[in-house]
Order: C-alpha cells, then sequence, then structure tokens
C-alpha cells in the first residue's frame, strides 16, 4: 500500500515538475520568434530545441552540477540581449539569420566562460561578495523585472496585441489566486499540486472559450532537433567582451538561485563553494548546448524555490524524471505541437504565482539584516537606478557603444552591480 501511495506520489510530483517546466519554457520561444519576425514553422521547430535543451540541461545539473531540483530554462537575460541584438541589427541593417549566428557564439563564449570558471574554481570567489542584504536585493530586483513580462501574457498582450483581452485577463487571474489560494488555504494532501491542478483548470476553461483548432496531421511522428538551425556560429569580436560580463551575470544569478533554494530546502540560504562551481561549468556546457541546437541560452532560475516553496515538492527524483520526460516529448513534434498549445495567459498565471513566494524569500533575506542608513541608502540607490533602467525602451540607448547598450539594457544588471559596488567600497566602520 506505502508503495503504491509513493509511486502515485511520484508520479504527480513529477508531472507538476513537468508543467512547470514547460510552463518556464513555452512563452519565450514565441516572444523570440516575434522579435526576430520567424514564421510559424520556425517558431515551432524552436519550441521543440527549447524543450529538448531545457530537458537536457536540468538533467545534467542534477547529475553533475549543483545536484539541486533548479530549472535551467530561457529567462530575461537573454530575451534581453536577443532583443538588444535585434535592435541593433535593425539599425545596421544586418539580416536576422546573421544576427542570430552571431548570438549562437556569442552564448559559446560565455559557455566556456562559465566553465573555465567553474573548472578554476573562480566561481566561488563570487560567493563572497553576495552577502543576505544583496542576494534579497537580487531577488526582488529580479522578480521585479520579470513581473511586467508575466503580466503582460496574463492580460493577452504580446507582439501583435496591444490591448488586454478580457476572456485572457479573466482566465489567468483566476489561475493566479486559485493557485496562491489553493496552496495556502487547503488543509489536504492536494494542495501540493496547486500549479498542475490550476493550469489544468485554465487550460479547459480556455479551451472551452477559444475551441483550438489542432493541426498535427503534417508534421512527422518523430524527428530529432535540428543541429544550428540557424547556421554555424559567426564570430564577431564585438562578442567576446559581452560574454565575459553575461557569464558574471550568469554567476550572481547561480548564487541567487543557490541561495534561494537551500532557504527552501534547508531554511538557510548557505550553499558550498563546490555545488557554485559545479553549477557554474554545467550552466556552461548547457549554453554549449543551446547554440549547437539553435535555442535561447538558458540560465539557473531562482523562481525554482518559489515553485518549490507553493508548491512542497522538495524531493529531487521527480524533478530528474520531469526532465528525462520533457527531453523524450521533444522527440515528437505532433506531441511538442499540442503542449504548445497551453495558452500563454495561463502558463504566464502559473508563473507569477511562483513568484510571490520567491519575492518573499528576497524580502525575507533584506529583513533579517539590520538595516541602518547605510543598507537604507544602498538599497535605495540599487532600487532607483536599476529598477528604473527596466521601464526604458530598448531604443534609448542606441547612441551607445553595443556593448554599454547591453549594459544598459539590462537594470537588474545594473542595480546588482551597484549594491555590490556600494557595499564593497562603503565599508561599515562598526566592522572594520
Amino acid at each position: 500500500m506505502g508503495s503504491n501511495i509513493s509511486k502515485k506520489s511520484t508520479f504527480l510530483e513529477t508531472m507538476q515538475w513537468f508543467v512547470f517546466l514547460l510552463a518556464s519554457s513555452i512563452a519565450l520561444p514565441i516572444v523570440i520568434g516575434t522579435i526576430f519576425e520567424m514564421s510559424l514553422l520556425e517558431i515551432s521547430g524552436l519550441m521543440q530545441r527549447t524543450f529538448f535543451i531545457v530537458g537536457i540541461s536540468c538533467f545534467l545539473q542534477g547529475v553533475i552540477g549543483h545536484r539541486l531540483p533548479i530549472v535551467d530554462g530561457p529567462a530575461g537575460l537573454w530575451i534581453s540581449m536577443f532583443a538588444v541584438y535585434a535592435t541593433i541589427a535593425s539599425q545596421k541593417g544586418v539580416s536576422f539569420t546573421l544576427t542570430l549566428r552571431e548570438l549562437e557564439m556569442t552564448m559559446i563564449l560565455t559557455g566556456i566562460c562559465l566553465v573555465l570558471m567553474g573548472v578554476f574554481r573562480l566561481a566561488e570567489k563570487v560567493i563572497r561578495l553576495f552577502n543576505p542584504l544583496i542576494t534579497g536585493a537580487f531577488l526582488f530586483m529580479l522578480t521585479i523585472q520579470l513581473s511586467g513580462t508575466f503580466l503582460k501574457g496574463m492580460l493577452g498582450i504580446d507582439g501583435e496585441k496591444v490591448v488586454a483581452q478580457l476572456d485572457a485577463t479573466l482566465i489567468s487571474f483566476f489561475v493566479f489566486f486559485f493557485v496562491l489560494g489553493f496552496s495556502i488555504l487547503w488543509k489536504g494532501p492536494l494542495k501540493n499540486y496547486a500549479v498542475l491542478i490550476g493550469v489544468s483548470i485554465g487550460w479547459i476553461l480556455h479551451g472551452i472559450i477559444h475551441k483550438p483548432k489542432i493541426n498535427i496531421a503534417s508534421l512527422p511522428v518523430i524527428q530529432f532537433p535540428e543541429l544550428f538551425a540557424w547556421g554555424a556560429p559567426k564570430w564577431d569580436w564585438g562578442s567576446f567582451p559581452i560574454a565575459i560580463l553575461i557569464a558574471l551575470i550568469l554567476l550572481s544569478n547561480i548564487v541567487g538561485s543557490l541561495a534561494a533554494a537551500n532557504q527552501v530546502l534547508n531554511g538557510s540560504p548557505v550553499f558550498t563553494h563546490e555545488q557554485m562551481n559545479r553549477g557554474s561549468y554545467t550552466l556552461g556546457l548547457n549554453h554549449g548546448i543551446s547554440a549547437l541546437f539553435s535555442g535561447v541560452a538558458v540560465v539557473t532560475l531562482a523562481s525554482s524555490s518559489g515553485f518549490m516553496d507553493i508548491t512542497g515538492q522538495k524531493r529531487k527524483k521527480p524533478f530528474m524524471y520531469a526532465s528525462i520526460l520533457l527531453i523524450f516529448l521533444a522527440l515528437f513534434p505532433p506531441i511538442v505541437s499540442l503542449i504548445s498549445m497551453i495558452p500563454s495567459p495561463v502558463a504566464n498565471a502559473a508563473l507569477l504565482a511562483t513568484f510571490v513566494q520567491l519575492m518573499g524569500i528576497g524580502l525575507s533575506n533584506i529583513a533579517n539584516e539590520h538595516l541602518d542608513q547605510r543598507k537604507l541608502t544602498m538599497l535605495s540607490i540599487s532600487f532607483l537606478v536599476g529598477i528604473g533602467l527596466m521601464f526604458m525602451p530598448s531604443q534609448t540607448f542606441q547612441v551607445f557603444p553595443e556593448l554599454v547598450q547591453s549594459l544598459l539594457s539590462n537594470g537588474l544588471l545594473v542595480g546588482t552591480v551597484l549594491i555590490i559596488l556600494l557595499d564593497q567600497m562603503w565599508k561599515d566602520n562598526k566592522r572594520v
């Protein structure tokens, strides 16, 4: 009897992790496809490759990386990089195909930097820069940066639609409050499957209203994801400094993600140097895989901690099973086509619900510090500048060199660098 319950629990937890992996992956290929004016067939191929990349990346992190149930998936940093490159290409009259090949090279170079930092134990030195105050500030700004993206998705706003869609808004906010309310107020064991139940209900409601048309007849039953679908990587000297910079940003992302995950799993944000180094070189390998299969490079998603917190799922085995399932299903284009029909508003609503918990972790880290005048000033400066930059349109900094554009277009990066510099340069006299 106990064995059956255990198998049933593992199956349900696997399916919920699987839904979270999908929700984390499904929206961004559509965004990239819109930015680079891809056809529906090209977007479908990108979706397939993204699922395959995310599945492999998560599995590798679980086996040889930090070995925690933390998702490596496409996220805001690389989306902003793709958007910046697309803007620069439009200004210079360069083809999008050539630009995508340059992005492949940037991903490869970033991956090499991350591997070297992990192998030569340089990544662990970054840990010393991240005290609870800085980690909390990073997580807070991360949630602020991505909340706008999720809210747009919940309102049904995309490249073609600039006005909120009433049906999408009603369904997505129902899913959002259902997931939160069910996970907090429900007393039975089903509360651990709030995300799975909420997405399922939202998908059904959306299907009843829109009655989607399924057309998979023209797709091959089985197909391995295409290698270098955008063409062979193209070397560009400007990619090298950008790659180094992105690698350093991603190290801060790994720190924040590991701290948040350990906070949920063990009640303390402390993690080992070895986890940091392994997480770094495995993320580097995953960047190479992302370039190989022409997808958006993955990052270590701190939102995984919000998911674990809201669902109570802390076991690694279901996470690994879900990763394998995603790899397997990515080989079948008809199944990918069906899965990609999960409505974007529903997926974004589920993700935003997990970010409620993530923002709570960030605020908790900040609140646990003694907020004297020095720390309050540091937080205020980094928040005002970093969050302020998040509201700037992508064309704002087009008069600057490409490297500067890449820097200033990412408010999270600027805000995090600011608070680290202030913490290092403005010493606390009481500690000296």
